[in-house]
C-alpha cells in the first residue's frame, strides 16, 4: 500500500512523465485502433511496427545520438515506406496481401537488427539503451521525450475527432463514400499516416515488438461491448489508458519488469475478461443464447412432430405418449421431459394420465405448430420452384429455416409462390384461416378440444 499511494500520489517527476506518456499513448493507439481492426487492417500495423526499428537506427547514426526529433522522424519514414512497398508489392505482381506483409515485416526488421548490431559493435558513446527500442523501457522516458512522443500521441488523437466522420464512412462504406464525392484515397493516406505516427509515439514505451498489440487489443476488447463506433472509441481508449497505467505501475514496483509487455498484458487480459464476460458477444453469453435456441428448437419440433401425428391419424383428440414421441423426434428423455414441461407452462400442450396418458396439442399449440409445419413447407417450395434444388434435397434446408423465418418473411413466400397448396412432396400447406372465419374455428377448436377431454376423462 506505502508504493501504491507513492506511486499514485504523482510526486515523483519520473512517474509523472511516463504516466503521462503511456496514457496518450494508450487512448490514441486504442482509439486509431478500432479504424484498423474495422478496416481489417490489424497485420498491416504490425508490419509498420517492425518496419520502424531500421529508422530508428539510421536516426541514429545520422543524429550521433538519442535526439528525440530525429528518431520520430527516422521512424515515420521508415514507417511509410514500409506501406508504400507493402501496396507497391500488392498491386504490381501476384503475392497476395498477407504474405507482402509477412515480406516487408521480416526483411525490414532483420535489416533494423542488423544496423543495430553494427552500432553496437562501433562504439558510439550513446548507444546505452537504444536496444530498449525493441521492447520499450517506459522508465528510460524523461521530460523530453514526453513532450515530444506524447504530444505526437495528443495530435493523433486530434486529428481522428476532426475527420471522425469520414473515418467512419470510409470504414463501412468505401463505395458510397466515393459515389458521393468523399476523397477517399485519402482519407485512406491520412489513416496510414496516423497508423505510422501512433507507432513511431510508442516505440519510446512499448517498442517495435509489441507496439501492433497496442493497436489491436484494445479494440479487439472494445468491439466485444458495443456495436456503436463512438462508443468503441471510447471504450478502446479507455482501455489503452488504464493498460498505460497498469503497465506503469507494475514496472515502478518491479523495477527489473519492462513497461511494454505489462501494457500489453493488461490489455490483454482485459480482451480475455470481455472475450468471456460481454453481455452479447461473450462466450458465456453466447453459450446461453445457443441453449436456449437449441431449447426453443427442442420445443417447436415436439409441437411439429405432435401435429403430424394427428395429420397421419386425423385424430385431434388421441392423447400421444412420452414413448411415440422419442420414437418419432429422438432426444434425451431429460430433454424432452423439459420440453414437454415447458411446453405445458406455456399452454401449448396438455398432459393426461389414466388410460390415455399422454400429450396433446392445445388450441393454441396447434395455431403455432401449423405456422411451423407451414413455413416448412412454403420454404420447401420456394428452394424448388425458384432455386431448383431437388425434391429430395429441400428437406434438412427447411428443418432449420423454419425456426428462423419471421411472420414478415413468411408473407413473402406465400406472396412470391402465391399461395399453393401443397409442398414439392404433395404435403397439404395448413394455412390458418381468414379474419372472418377466425372466431367460429375458434370456437369449434375449443367445442372439439372439450369434447375430447370429456372422452378421455370417460
Amino acid at each position: 500500500m506505502d508504493v501504491f499511494f507513492e506511486f499514485f500520489s504523482l510526486q515523483d517527476p519520473n512517474i509523472r512523465f511516463v504516466l503521462a506518456g503511456t496514457i496518450l499513448l494508450g487512448i490514441s493507439a486504442g482509439a486509431l485502433g478500432c479504424f484498423a481492426i474495422l478496416r481489417r487492417r490489424a497485420l498491416v500495423g504490425d508490419a509498420v511496427a517492425h518496419a520502424v526499428l531500421p529508422g530508428v537506427c539510421l536516426a541514429f547514426i545520422v543524429a550521433g545520438g538519442k535526439d528525440p526529433f530525429m528518431l520520430i522522424l527516422g521512424s515515420f519514414v521508415f514507417g511509410l515506406l514500409s506501406m508504400v512497398t507493402m501496396d507497391f508489392i500488392t498491386r504490381n505482381s501476384r503475392i497476395a496481401p498477407d504474405a507482402s506483409i509477412g515480406m516487408v515485416l521480416s526483411v525490414f526488421f532483420g535489416f533494423g537488427v542488423v544496423l543495430l548490431t553494427f552500432i553496437q559493435s562501433t562504439g558510439y558513446v550513446d548507444q546505452s539503451g537504444l536496444d530498449d527500442f525493441m521492447f520499450g523501457q517506459a522508465a528510460a522516458m524523461v521530460g523530453t521525450d514526453v513532450k515530444v512522443f506524447g504530444g505526437l500521441s495528443l495530435l493523433i488523437l486530434v486529428l481522428v475527432v476532426l475527420a471522425y466522420k469520414e473515418f467512419k464512412l470510409v470504414s463501412f462504406d468505401m463505395s458510397y463514400a466515393r459515389s458521393i464525392g468523399y476523397p477517399v484515397k485519402r482519407m485512406e493516406f491520412l489513416l496510414a499516416l496516423l497508423m505510422v505516427m501512433t507507432i513511431t509515439a510508442g516505440i519510446q514505451a512499448v517498442g517495435v515488438v509489441l507496439m501492433a498489440s497496442m493497436l489491436i487489443i484494445p479494440a479487439a476488447a472494445a468491439r466485444y461491448w458495443t456495436d456503436s463506433l463512438g462508443i468503441m472509441l471510447v471504450l478502446a481508449a479507455g482501455v489503452g489508458a488504464f493498460s498505460g497505467v497498469t503497465g506503469s505501475f507494475i514496472s515502478y514496483t518491479a523495477p527489473a519488469m519492462p513497461t511494454g509487455p505489462w501494457m500489453v498484458v493488461s490489455a490483454a487480459l482485459v480482451f480475455f475478461i470481455s472475450f468471456l464476460l460481454a453481455p452479447r458477444r461473450g462466450e458465456i453469453a453466447r453459450h446461453i443464447q445457443r441453449k436456449r435456441l437449441s431449447f426453443k428448437v427442442a420445443c417447436e419440433n415436439i409441437l411439429k412432430t405432435l401435429y403430424s401425428m394427428e395429420e397421419e391419424d386425423g385424430k385431434q383428440e388421441r392423447a400421444r405418449s412420452f414413448d411415440e414421441l422419442r420414437k418419432r423426434r429422438y432426444m434425451s428423455p431429460r430433454k424432452l421431459k423439459s420440453v414437454l414441461s415447458s411446453l405445458k407452462k406455456r399452454k401449448l400442450i396438455e398432459a393426461y394420465t389414466g388410460v390415455h396418458e399422454g400429450f396433446v396439442l392445445t388450441y393454441d399449440g396447434r395455431r403455432e405448430a401449423r405456422r411451423l409445419v407451414r413455413v416448412h413447407r412454403l420454404w420447401e417450395k420456394y428452394l424448388t420452384d425458384h432455386l431448383h434444388i431437388a425434391d429430395d434435397h429441400v428437406h434438412d434446408d427447411a428443418e432449420s429455416m423454419e425456426h428462423l423465418i419471421t411472420s414478415e418473411i413468411e408473407q413473402e413466400l406465400q406472396k412470391s409462390l402465391g399461395s399453393p397448396e401443397s409442398d414439392p412432396h404433395r404435403s397439404t400447406i395448413p394455412y390458418d384461416v381468414n379474419d372472418s372465419h377466425s372466431a367460429k374455428d375458434s370456437g369449434a377448436s375449443q367445442e372439439s378440444e372439450n369434447n375430447g377431454r370429456k372422452h378421455r376423462k370417460k
